[in-house]
């Protein structure tokens, strides 16, 4: 196998992952707003044009990507926790898989990877949330990867191993 088929079938590969993880993300978003009885106008509405109806109904059916920040004032909109928008683990199963994860943050502050901007900014509001602004080290549920995958554009099961790659894991 060539090494441009080989990139070729995980490019494929990761963008299936993704479009499902986005199919998954955008149903948990219609049923948090559903159980809320708010129409998409409701969310233009409530949010003073911040969020467009149409671009809610997109994200929904899983046409676009939600960054970071814009889950994060959903959230904040529909007055829930970021982790209650995300979808359940991947039915796949995760046997053998850690409970948890432990950032060095202090080694992801120092980089200068223009990569790591956003996950930055995530550590350093986990860290103020937490009351531990000054801790070298941040401990991660498994549900924390969903976070950081929306964050950095990634599928969730990619998240451990993009946090690897960038030798970002304390444990």
């Amino acid at each position: 196998m060539s090494a441009a088929h080989a990139v070729d079938e995980v490019t494929a590969e990761d963008a299936s992952g993704t479009a499902d993880y986005q199919q998954r993300l955008g149903a948990r978003l219609r049923a948090i707003r559903r159980s809320q009885s708010l129409r998409l106008q409701d969310v233009e509405e409530l949010s003073q044009g911040v969020f467009k109806a149409v671009v809610v109904g997109s994200y929904e059916r899983g046409d676009r990507a939600v960054a970071a920040h814009k889950l994060a004032a959903l959230a904040t909109l529909y007055d829930v926790a970021v982790a209650d928008l995300l979808p359940e683990d991947d039915p796949s199963g995760d046997a053998g898989r850690p409970a948890g994860w432990t950032i060095a943050v202090d080694l992801l502050l120092r980089s200068s990877d223009p990569d790591l901007a956003v996950l930055k900014r995530l550590v350093r509001h986990v860290q103020h949330l937490r009351d531990e602004p000054e801790s070298p080290v941040l401990t991660l549920r498994r549900s924390d990867l969903g976070i950081v995958a929306v964050a950095v554009g990634l599928p969730p099961e990619s998240a451990e191993d993009w946090l690897r790659e960038h030798e970002l894991l304390a444990n």
